[in-house]
């Protein structure tokens, strides 16, 4: 049986039995996370093994746009309040605006890529967000920095939710865990080399080269993607072997070897009968309101919220206690952006030990490279294993940074503690987000969206109110409170450790009861 006969063949088992095998997805996957018991005797993807690390290479690097754009900017932001005549808070609410943007967009471009294929959603993104930073090298006044930062935001934010939906796309959950860590490798590098470019070429060039630096940056990433990603979208070109249309390969795609082929009645068939609708952004919240996954993305929110909390305050404590400039503010950021780049890759393969632990503790299938359906596997006690303790070692340095700082200890302390900082939390976010993939395979880019929405949503609120709480409560008790919140996220994941397959099956049946229904 082909790949394609196999996609059109109705499900026996469940209403997801074929979803992350072959890539097709009805009305209800939007809600409906995988839910089987047995592996596939099918590749699940045909691409090879060197094949997968370059696509994952790409959107590795694709994700690392986000947040390099936000980071680049910390080091430049005392210098920019002081050329555009304005206060420090009016500059940190284009954190909070780039937030609120790093949340709402891709909740659309998801959608469309799940359905369009992730190449054209890239390129819309990587358009918008070069003509942001040529806008942001050329104004001269706070309205406009305001406003194209937001632009910027939109363009850059959505690129980590499509290289989640990469990963779902060439690989099964055995092997996840790896893949998402180097995909979040690229992304969590911002944080490292994102305040040193800034920071030099704030200090030595003013800070509108930060802006030239991205515009170039990216059109170097859009020369190689242009020329050599292959589509992996699953509702474009299922397991890899479905060409996708014309317009919609990459230009020297005759390098990519394919396992098998289609004719091209079956290429027309593909192409032409399949309908890309207006993105519903919708999609993403109706992920958000499930019950395991909103006490999901809310922890995970809470996590981010203090996260970036402390990032954002680095610039102006740095520079009244020790009295740093925008290079050094920059230097400082190494160790944060390092322990969490080392993190991603890490956990990574922590997640894929406990989930073989896990399966062989259950007699479960382990195949790499063959669809396993989940349905009595619990992949949330694989996954969140190996969260909590990182959550907990995160909030506890969290607790000493704020406490360096308020006895204004020298300053290799609370540089060095933002190493242990980035490895644990970065650890965390990590492994949610494999969760979040596994629990929704075949719309990962929207479930990943929603991520974005809440967390991002929730960073802008704590982004606004850090400054103010700092000088309310003091720099040791602020950043105290603040690991506090994160730490009752603890209790969070157990809830979703206990009840979370339950809660899961729930779902399934009642898909499956609506389908029935509707046929």
């Amino acid at each position: 049986m082909t790949t394609l006969e196999q996609a059109e063949k109705p499900a026996l088992t469940s209403p997801t039995q074929d979803e992350e095998s072959q890539g097709v997805e009805t009305s209800r996957n939007a809600v409906l996370g995988p839910s089987v018991s047995r592996s596939s005797e099918t590749a699940y993807s045909v691409f090879t093994e060197n094949q997968k690390r370059f696509i994952v290479f790409i959107a590795s690097w694709a994700g690392f746009f986000s947040p390099v754009s936000s980071q680049i900017y910390f080091p430049a932001l005392n210098t920019l309040a002081q050329n555009l005549n304005v206060t420090n808070s009016l500059i940190n609410l284009t954190l909070t605006s780039y937030m609120i943007f790093q949340g709402l967009s891709p909740m659309f471009i998801g959608d469309f890529a799940d359905n369009a294929g992730r190449r054209p959603a890239y390129l819309v993104c990587f358009i918008i967000y070069m003509g942001a930073n040529i806008g942001l090298a050329l104004q001269n006044n706070y309205a406009a920095l305001f406003i194209l930062r937001c632009l910027q935001s939109a363009g850059s934010s959505t690129t980590i939710a499509l290289s989640s939906g990469v990963v779902s796309d060439i690989s099964t959950a055995a092997q996840r865990g790896s893949f998402m860590g180097f995909v979040t490798a690229g992304s969590l590098l911002g944080p490292s080399v994102g305040p040193v470019i800034g920071g030099l070429l704030s200090q030595y060039l003013g800070w509108r080269a930060i802006f030239w630096f991205l515009v170039i940056f990216a059109g170097a990433f859009l020369v190689l993607f242009i020329l050599f990603f292959p589509e992996t979208g699953r509702k474009v070109v299922g397991d890899g072997s479905i060409p996708p249309p014309k317009w919609n390969k990459p230009l020297i795609s005759f390098l990519w070897a394919r396992k098998s082929s289609r004719n091209d009645n079956q290429e027309h068939v593909n192409t032409s009968s399949r309908k890309i609708g207006f993105p519903n952004p919708f999609k993403a919240l109706t992920i958000v309101f499930q019950k395991d996954t909103s006490i999901i993305l809310f922890s995970n929110a809470l996590l981010f919220a203090g996260f970036y909390d402390v990032s954002a305050s680095i610039p102006s404590i740095y520079s009244s206690l020790y009295g740093l400039n925008d290079l050094q503010i920059g230097l400082c950021y190494i160790p944060f952006g390092l322990g969490s780049t080392i993190a991603s890759v890490i956990n990574g393969k922590f997640l894929d030990y406990n989930y073989r632990r896990t399966a062989k503790k259950l007699d479960f299938p382990l195949e790499k490279n063959r669809n396993t359906d989940l349905r009595g596997f619990p992949i949330e006690k694989a996954r969140l294993q190996v969260a909590i303790p990182l959550l907990t070692i995160g909030s506890m340095t969290v607790i000493a940074f704020g406490w360096f700082l308020n006895f204004g200890i020298h300053l290799a302390a609370p540089t060095t503690i933002l190493f242990f900082m980035g490895l644990a939390l970065t650890g965390s976010f990590n492994t949610v987000s494999t969760l979040l993939v596994d629990l929704y395979p075949a719309t990962a880019a929207t479930a990943t969206a929603s991520n974005n929405f809440v967390r991002c949503l929730l960073g802008a609120g704590a982004t606004a109110l850090v400054n103010p709480m700092l000088t309310a409560m003091g720099r040791g008790w602020c950043f105290t409170f603040i690991a506090l919140v994160m730490m009752l996220t603890t209790l969070l994941l157990l809830v979703v450790m206990r009840y979370g397959p339950r809660w899961r099956e729930e779902r399934r049946l009642k898909q499956e009861a609506k389908s029935q229904t509707e046929g």
